[in-house]
């Protein structure tokens, strides 16, 4: 039985870790639940790290004179100068990071599809975006695995996510150490994963395990798969 490395995922932390949700709630998801003792969460409540209190008035994004803002309709105090600073202290931050988790639909954790207002007290919407925190996540990761709690609802999407998850684990351990044994092991284990995803990666890689540099040669030119 293989033995895989824990991947490092960071999760809105309203999703099964804190009751932080605007109105104190908690979504519950049996996926995070049954994987909590095979990863290590890093949880994180972006509109609780720029001082939004629990429970607070809703937050949305408005399309302020062509440029999109995050407001707080019931009071009309506007974050996004906040969450855009947190979301650049934070992600840059980070590092060996296999994954993201973020919260569906959220004007600041989520991936895509979230409503721009045209106003921030008119309940019609003109076109959807991505949260700014969510949003941040995708273009500085483009690499990892980067998926909302609804998403993770379907059984294909599931598997895919895990099978990257601990995939950029196992890679991620390789990489850290250095070690052209461990490299070889990996490449040995994952060879037909890697080809299924990209043939072109999957050739370097093997080039590079079957001709080995200079220690300073020894990373892969991208993350897989």
């Amino acid at each position: 039985m293989n033995c895989f490395p824990r991947p490092n995922i960071v999760i809105s932390r309203c999703i099964e870790f804190d009751h932080c949700r605007y109105d104190g709630s908690m979504i519950a998801s049996d996926f995070v639940a049954a994987l909590k003792p095979h990863a290590h969460f890093i949880p994180i409540c972006a509109e609780m790290e720029i001082g939004l209190g629990v429970p607070r008035s809703s937050i949305r994004i408005v399309s302020v004179k062509g440029e999109l803002r995050l407001i707080q309709p019931a009071t009309g105090l506007d974050v996004t100068d906040k969450m855009v600073s947190f979301s650049r202290s934070f992600l840059g931050s980070l590092s060996g990071i296999d994954g993201f988790i973020l919260k569906f639909r959220s004007p600041s954790c989520g991936m895509k599809d979230i409503k721009v207002y045209s106003s921030p007290d008119n309940p019609g919407t003109s076109t959807k975006t991505a949260g700014f925190f969510g949003g941040a996540v995708v273009k500085s990761f483009p690499d990892l695995a980067i998926e909302d709690e609804g998403r993770l609802r379907n059984n294909n999407l599931r598997e895919h996510f895990l099978t990257r998850i601990f995939t950029l684990a196992a890679f991620r351990e390789a990489e850290t150490e250095a070690n052209m044994a461990k490299l070889n092991r990996f490449h040995s284990t994952n060879k037909l994963l890697l080809a299924a995803h990209s043939q072109k990666e999957a050739k370097v890689l093997g080039n590079i395990v079957g001709h080995p540099g200079e220690k300073g040669d020894f990373k892969a030119p991208g993350r897989v798969p």
